[in-house]
Protein backbone atom coordinates (compact mmCIF):
# COMPACT_ATOMS: atom_id res chain seq x y z
CA UNK A 1 0.00 0.00 0.00
CA UNK A 2 1.36 3.39 -0.73
CA UNK A 3 0.73 6.55 1.10
CA UNK A 4 1.59 10.25 0.60
CA UNK A 5 2.98 11.58 3.91
CA UNK A 6 2.14 15.60 3.49
CA UNK A 7 4.10 17.99 5.19
CA UNK A 8 2.21 21.26 6.36
CA UNK A 9 4.20 23.74 6.96
CA UNK A 10 3.57 27.09 9.02
CA UNK A 11 6.61 29.56 8.51
CA UNK A 12 5.62 31.62 10.87
CA UNK A 13 5.86 28.65 13.38
CA UNK A 14 9.26 27.14 11.52
CA UNK A 15 10.84 31.10 11.93
CA UNK A 16 10.05 30.87 15.72
CA UNK A 17 12.46 27.76 16.25
CA UNK A 18 16.00 28.25 17.31
CA UNK A 19 18.65 27.60 15.19
CA UNK A 20 19.41 24.16 17.32
CA UNK A 21 15.70 22.98 16.80
CA UNK A 22 15.63 24.09 13.11
CA UNK A 23 18.92 22.08 13.30
CA UNK A 24 17.16 18.96 15.06
CA UNK A 25 14.45 18.94 12.29
CA UNK A 26 17.09 18.19 9.46
CA UNK A 27 18.62 15.68 11.17
CA UNK A 28 15.47 13.60 12.37
CA UNK A 29 14.29 13.78 9.02
CA UNK A 30 18.22 12.79 7.72
CA UNK A 31 17.36 9.37 10.09
CA UNK A 32 14.22 8.65 8.74
CA UNK A 33 15.34 8.43 5.47
CA UNK A 34 17.76 6.42 6.26
CA UNK A 35 15.54 4.29 8.35
CA UNK A 36 13.05 3.75 5.50
CA UNK A 37 15.57 3.37 2.69
CA UNK A 38 16.99 0.42 4.67
CA UNK A 39 13.80 -1.02 5.35
CA UNK A 40 12.38 -0.82 1.65
CA UNK A 41 9.70 1.43 2.40
CA UNK A 42 10.78 4.81 0.66
CA UNK A 43 9.80 5.78 -2.88
CA UNK A 44 10.69 9.31 -2.55
CA UNK A 45 10.35 12.30 -0.81
CA UNK A 46 11.09 15.61 -2.02
CA UNK A 47 11.25 19.27 -0.35
CA UNK A 48 8.49 21.78 -2.05
CA UNK A 49 9.84 26.05 -2.60
CA UNK A 50 8.10 28.58 -1.17
CA UNK A 51 4.13 29.27 -2.46
CA UNK A 52 5.31 32.61 -3.47
CA UNK A 53 7.89 30.92 -6.32
CA UNK A 54 4.27 29.00 -7.57
CA UNK A 55 1.98 30.20 -10.52
CA UNK A 56 -1.40 28.77 -10.12
CA UNK A 57 -3.13 27.90 -13.37
CA UNK A 58 -7.10 28.52 -13.18
CA UNK A 59 -9.88 28.91 -15.97
CA UNK A 60 -10.70 32.60 -16.25
CA UNK A 61 -13.91 32.49 -19.47
CA UNK A 62 -13.36 28.98 -20.07
CA UNK A 63 -8.99 29.41 -21.02
CA UNK A 64 -6.85 27.91 -18.59
CA UNK A 65 -4.91 31.18 -17.49
CA UNK A 66 -1.25 31.21 -15.79
CA UNK A 67 -0.79 33.70 -12.51
CA UNK A 68 2.14 34.00 -10.07
CA UNK A 69 1.58 32.82 -6.60
CA UNK A 70 -1.07 30.80 -4.99
CA UNK A 71 -2.89 33.06 -4.16
CA UNK A 72 -4.71 31.09 -1.00
CA UNK A 73 -5.85 32.20 2.26
CA UNK A 74 -4.23 29.89 4.58
CA UNK A 75 -1.24 29.99 7.25
CA UNK A 76 0.06 26.44 6.18
CA UNK A 77 1.38 25.35 2.71
CA UNK A 78 2.32 21.72 1.84
CA UNK A 79 6.12 22.00 2.34
CA UNK A 80 7.15 18.49 0.89
CA UNK A 81 6.20 14.74 1.23
CA UNK A 82 7.11 11.24 1.52
CA UNK A 83 5.91 8.70 -0.65
CA UNK A 84 6.22 4.98 1.26
CA UNK A 85 4.97 1.47 0.39
CA UNK A 86 4.48 -0.07 3.62
CA UNK A 87 2.06 -3.09 4.44
CA UNK A 88 -0.61 -0.99 6.28
CA UNK A 89 -2.49 2.35 7.05
CA UNK A 90 -1.04 2.05 10.94
CA UNK A 91 2.39 1.65 9.30
CA UNK A 92 2.14 4.95 7.37
CA UNK A 93 0.89 6.62 10.49
CA UNK A 94 3.35 5.19 12.45
CA UNK A 95 6.56 6.79 9.88
CA UNK A 96 4.16 10.34 9.78
CA UNK A 97 4.79 10.27 13.55
CA UNK A 98 8.08 9.86 13.32
CA UNK A 99 8.64 12.68 10.88
CA UNK A 100 10.39 15.52 13.22
CA UNK A 101 7.70 18.13 12.03
CA UNK A 102 5.08 15.98 13.65
CA UNK A 103 6.93 16.96 17.25
CA UNK A 104 6.53 20.53 16.20
CA UNK A 105 2.60 22.61 17.88
CA UNK A 106 1.64 24.31 14.73
CA UNK A 107 2.87 21.77 12.15
CA UNK A 108 1.57 18.54 10.93
CA UNK A 109 1.86 15.46 8.40
CA UNK A 110 -1.48 14.45 6.38
CA UNK A 111 -1.24 10.61 5.51
CA UNK A 112 -3.26 9.57 2.74
CA UNK A 113 -2.98 6.30 0.89
CA UNK A 114 -2.14 6.64 -3.06
CA UNK A 115 -5.58 5.27 -5.04
CA UNK A 116 -3.91 5.37 -8.61
CA UNK A 117 -0.52 5.84 -9.94
CA UNK A 118 0.69 6.16 -14.03
CA UNK A 119 1.04 2.38 -15.18
CA UNK A 120 -1.07 0.73 -13.28
CA UNK A 121 -5.00 -0.48 -13.54
CA UNK A 122 -7.70 1.08 -12.03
Amino acid sequence: MKFLLIMNINPTVLASLTEEEQAAIGAGHGDLIKEISASGEMISTQALADPSASVTVKSVDGVPTATDGPFVEAKEFIGGYYLVDVDSKERAVELARKIPDAGIPGLGIEVRQVMFESGSEM
